[in-house]
């Protein structure tokens, strides 16, 4: 249900803020257990936001913008007295001391706060599989994964088990779960929305940004959680415009340009192909202009992240030594021997690898020849960027080259699953606004997503192209059987 419904059902004073609220724990209780998509529920605090909210209805008082809707959290954003894991032993037993800027816009904006989601490790991964707390499944098939590392909160969006959802973006993971779970994943330009009380993984890569049904509710949250914060000195300090006005424009004459690269790799699905090309055709039928482009480093992408976000994370991670806060090992003999123990013990393998691969390229003698140049490369990235953007105004891809695979299928090859990547990482290395809108199905009935880019601060062009799709496909109607 999206948030124009569930508003006509409060207004109407059809039902109470606090048994819609209700409403959802009740199936959060009965088909969460099958999809493990939430980690922790918070229902008491729900329920006194709930009735906080009836009483202003009963008094006839302004609402804010976004009063009574329910969502959740993914479980790497701080949300005060309230246990912030990142699916991990290392922080498993961590309360937040304090708010994350983005939470506490949105609640002021009248959300409510249903629970906080699984997502992998520390945001490290693409299938939601090396969470603590156990692998979260696909709504569409639970035999398949989510996608990652949002994946508790696009599966908890896609199975109706909130109105929508906060997830975190360091290079796809946003855009590829909401494309594996048929639901609107938006990663913001960078420093439009504050990082601060978001759990470092990869600083100059992280981006928060809303999970939804449709595209007009992705347009509605970011203009809530969007712009200045004093405590994020990489937020921008640039006016923030109604994305919601911005919708329904028509976009004919609007360039789209098709990025070759994409469509050229031999990684992608053919089913996955042919339904975003589908899609091109139909952006071509209402109206606008398709421009094949060239981005040449476009597909260097994957290598330049898994070298920049490694590293990030070995120095972010760093802070996690068993003496101030999180898991520290019982053995360990002195300082050395406690501190090894409890990150060995603390982190799991895949957290641990990236480490690893992170703490090599910043060593002396290797910083020069994989982080250096992996920073220059990135350069690159970006001025292909900025190349085509002075052809066409937004750039379209495939959000991920396949559908959502079977568990436990790359569990055991890591370089496989990097690949889900291959084709979002491109616009978190340039620091530029992407949005995943489901445009068709496989075989199989699962769900794909197809990509659209935009230049720097320019969210309301990909929304509103976003949006015109949507509303002419259809497809975001169909949803799971669960």
């Amino acid at each position: 249900m999206n948030f124009n419904s569930l508003r006509k059902e409060i207004n109407n004073r059809n039902v109470s803020v606090k048994e819609l609220v209700n409403d959802f724990f009740s199936k959060i209780d009965s088909k969460d257990p099958e999809i493990n998509s939430y980690i922790c529920t918070t229902k008491e605090n729900a329920i006194n936001q709930a009735e906080n909210i009836d009483k202003l209805i009963q008094n006839n008082e302004i609402l804010p913008p976004l009063a009574g809707i329910p969502l959740a959290i993914k479980d790497n954003i701080c949300t005060k007295g309230v246990v912030t894991t990142c699916a991990s032993r290392m922080l498993k037993n961590f309360v937040a001391p304090y708010e994350s800027t983005a939470s506490s816009k949105l609640w002021s904006s009248g959300c409510i706060c249903l629970g906080k989601t699984n997502l992998d490790e520390f945001a490290m991964g693409s299938s939601t599989e090396t969470s603590l707390f156990g692998v979260t499944s696909n709504p569409w098939d639970i035999n398949r994964v989510p996608g990652g590392s949002s994946g508790g909160s696009a599966a908890s969006v896609s199975a109706g088990l909130c109105a929508a959802a906060i997830g975190s973006d360091t290079g796809g993971s946003i855009r590829q779960p909401a494309s594996f779970c048929g639901v609107v994943g938006l990663k913001p330009t960078y420093g439009r929305v504050s990082r601060w009380g978001l759990v470092a993984f990869a600083s100059s890569l992280d981006q928060i940004g809303p999970i939804t049904n449709t595209v007009s509710d992705a347009a509605e949250i970011l203009y809530s959680i969007s712009g200045k914060d004093p405590l994020d000195s990489t937020c921008l300090d640039k006016p923030v415009p109604n994305y919601l006005s911005a919708l329904n424009r028509s976009i004919k004459d609007l360039k789209i340009g098709i990025i070759k690269e994409c469509f050229d790799h031999p990684g992608l699905n053919p089913e996955v192909k042919e339904s975003v090309l589908s899609g091109v055709e139909r952006f071509k039928k209402l109206g606008a202009e398709i421009i094949e482009v060239e981005c040449p480093r476009f597909n260097d992408g994957i290598a330049t992240y898994y070298v920049i976000a490694p590293s990030e994370a070995s120095a972010n991670l760093a802070r996690y030594d068993g003496v101030k806060y999180g898991y520290r090992s019982t053995e360990g003999s002195n300082l050395f021997d406690m501190t090894s123990k409890s990150r060995a013990e603390g982190f799991g393998d895949e957290v641990q690898r990236r480490i690893l691969i992170g703490t090599y390229a910043l060593s002396a003698g290797y910083n020069d020849a994989y982080y250096k140049k992996a920073q220059q490369v990135r350069t690159l990235i970006r001025k292909d960027f900025d190349n085509a953007f002075e052809k066409v105004d937004i750039l379209l891809t495939p959000t991920c080259p396949t559908t959502a695979f079977v568990k436990g299928d790359f569990v055991n090859d890591p370089l496989s699953m990097y690949l889900s990547d291959l084709l979002t990482v491109p616009a978190n290395l340039a620091g530029l606004p992407a949005i995943s809108i489901p445009c068709g199905f496989d075989k199989n009935g699962l769900p794909i997503g197809l990509q659209l880019i935009g230049n720097v601060l320019e969210e309301d062009r990909i929304l509103n192209a976003a949006h015109i799709f949507e509303i002419d496909a259809q497809v975001i109607k169909k949803k799971p059987i669960f």
